[in-house]
């Protein structure tokens, strides 16, 4: 072993232990070791910053902004509100959710299912009432399983078939890896859904609890002219209600409230439903029902002339300009082209208009405003922003567009026409300029701590395979395995390339372990597609760290994952597949 694989050795040992540990963030702890991999000399200087632009690192980031817009254009909504049933029991949420990554990941890379994904299941846990945590890592790892089953799935599947051409004169073709991969996925989703995400750590005290509590507001949406809700009673909508969480209390009529004793009454364009709901779920019903804001006009205005609206929450002190006024009086429209929403008022009752209500000292707002000037309307008012929640308005007019504009960029990178991380990037540019996302916000939506994670981890190890040290694994490897029967020697080069796929990325895995299939197979006297087969599979199973495949990185932050979290999943998983695959691999690819 020389000098250098005896420090790489040692630096991926260290950093493996402190995340483990926790002590420190992850982002921080990769790149004290990228640069501790510097000042040895084991990682080239002029190398040392490459991550930041590997193709993984920018597919990562890229695909939050995507999925970013993916809400914001009430496209995720599409999906919710059709598919997904937040009373739904776990078990079964996530077998649906699965099933679902799983077959888009077989169609489309498995980081761009995630990304349709990701928001979704966010979304619906939010609505139950349970962390996110609890069913991001079984979507995840079920668009990895999904991926193994076709050509496009997975990145390795396209190098492994490149290599296959290379040495043995014929690739792959595009389901050459579904029967071994269709049962490995099978077997895989089966266990995620029925025990294994009972493996994933919860809160302390054992309570699913949401990462967000939020506030519930009074607020009106109107019924806009040419409604499809004209005519119909307010009785009927209590089942979009309950759906999306939102409690009605009545109408605003020419100015008068008629509360819930006229549930019967004949809906008009103009009227205002007076409900009671959280921002989102707001949000969902204004989407679902095609419903204006009670200052829509002005709403609309407000899109048209900046970069777009902010929601934000804020709290009214004693001493603020609000307090004692309504924002009607304070001419809040007007003065400051911004939109009362709603008022939370702990329980109390609000007996007026939204906007004609007095505000007291305590109440908590819901504001729509300029997002250039949101800052300026906050101080004005002498409020207190509350912490920021990421709040927007899904402007769901836009949502063909960008199930469009994604659905394009997905086809052309499958069809090979654009490289993925160009097509995603189009993807966000076409966002930009269409107006589904404001400029200003591109970068606030990249979980910069997962970014400098997997760039950090990149350059470290391409320097352990350049000095030799994957390689010296599989060379020790098969030494070991002299003498053992064929699906021995199987069974071992998978357990290695599933080793080893949690520290490289996915893709570098392939690189380095295929030629050594192909020459165990040799050796052998054997058939060559077995052994590259299993490294196929072995090689898309990164389920123990969030660094081996982009999928797993980009749920990290999401889903409040600790880097040793997902070994409790993640080793389980390995030997179910482990069992399925090496006699499927042997049924499907005889020697």
């Amino acid at each position: 072993m020389t000098q250098d694989q005896i420090i790489l050795f040692t630096l991926f040992a260290a950093v493996f232990a402190l995340l483990l540990w926790g002590r420190w963030r992850y982002d921080l702890v990769a790149f004290a070791a990228l640069m501790a991999g510097v000042v040895l000399r084991v990682v080239p200087a002029d190398e040392a910053f490459a991550g930041f632009g590997h193709p993984a690192t920018l597919v990562v980031a890229l695909v939050l902004v995507v999925s970013a817009g993916l809400v914001r254009s009430g496209a995720v909504l599409l999906i919710t509100r059709t598919l997904i049933d937040a009373a739904r029991p776990l078990r079964g949420h996530i077998a649906l959710m699965g099933g679902i990554g799983a077959v888009l990941s077989g169609f489309m890379n498995n980081v761009a299912a995630l990304a349709l994904l990701m928001p979704v299941d966010i979304q619906t846990a939010r609505r139950a009432g349970r962390a996110p945590g609890l069913s991001l890592m079984p979507l995840s790892f079920a668009t990895i399983l999904g991926g193994m089953v076709t050509l496009i799935g997975t990145p390795p599947n396209i190098i492994i078939a490149t290599i296959r051409e290379d040495s043995l004169g014929a690739s792959f073709s595009m389901f050459d890896f579904a029967p071994v991969g269709g049962l490995v996925a099978i077997a895989g989703m089966a266990f995620v859904a029925l025990i294994g995400w009972r493996l994933i750590p919860q809160p302390e005290d054992g309570s699913q609890r949401p990462v967000e509590e939020f506030q519930q507001y009074v607020a009106e949406l109107t019924v806009p002219e040419g409604s499809k809700l004209a005519g119909r009673r307010l009785y009927e909508l209590s089942e979009e209600a309950e759906r999306a969480d939102v409690a009605i209390l009545g109408l605003v009529r020419d100015g008068r409230r008629l509360y819930g004793t006229q549930r019967n009454a004949i809906l008009h364009e103009g009227d205002a439903l007076v409900l009671d709901a959280t921002p989102d779920a707001l949000d969902e019903f204004r989407a679902t029902l095609k419903l204006d804001f009670a200052e829509g006009t002005r709403q609309e205005k407000l899109r048209a002339e900046g970069e777009g609206v902010s929601v934000i929450e804020v709290v009214v002190p004693e001493g603020a300009r609000i307090a004692g006024r309504s924002a009607l009086s304070l001419g809040l429209g007007w003065r400051r082209r911004t939109v009362l929403m709603g008022i939370s008022r702990q329980g109390r009752a609000i007996t007026e208009q939204v906007r004609k209500t007095k505000v007291r000292p305590g109440d908590i707002l819901l504001l729509l405003a300029p997002q250039e000037t949101a800052t300026s309307v906050v101080n004005w008012l002498g409020v207190l922003p509350l912490a920021d929640r990421g709040l927007a308005v899904a402007d769901d007019s836009r949502s063909w567009l960008a199930i469009g504009l994604f659905a394009a960029a997905l086809l052309a990178a499958g069809l090979g026409l654009v490289y993925l991380p160009v097509a995603l990037g189009l993807v966000v540019v076409s966002f930009v300029l269409t107006r589904i996302l404001p400029l200003t916000e591109i970068y606030s939506l990249v979980d910069w701590p997962v970014v400098v994670l997997l760039a950090s981890m990149i350059p470290l190890g391409s320097a352990l395979a350049a000095a030799g040290g994957t390689q010296l694994l599989a060379e020790a490897m098969l030494g070991a395995t002299a003498g053992l029967p064929v699906w021995a020697v199987l069974a071992l080069l998978m357990a290695l390339t599933m080793t080893v796929t949690d520290v490289l990325n996915n893709n570098a895995t392939v690189v380095v372990a295929a030629p050594v299939a192909i020459q165990m197979a040799q050796t052998l006297g054997v058939s060559a597609d077995p052994f590259l087969m299993a490294v196929a599979v072995s090689a898309s199973c990164a389920f123990l760290t969030p660094i081996g495949d982009e999928a797993n990185t980009l749920i990290l932050g999401p889903g409040g994952y600790r880097f040793g979290d997902y070994w409790r999943l993640g080793l389980p998983l390995k030997l179910i597949v482990l069992a399925v695959a090496v006699p499927s691999i042997l049924l499907f690819w005889p020697l």
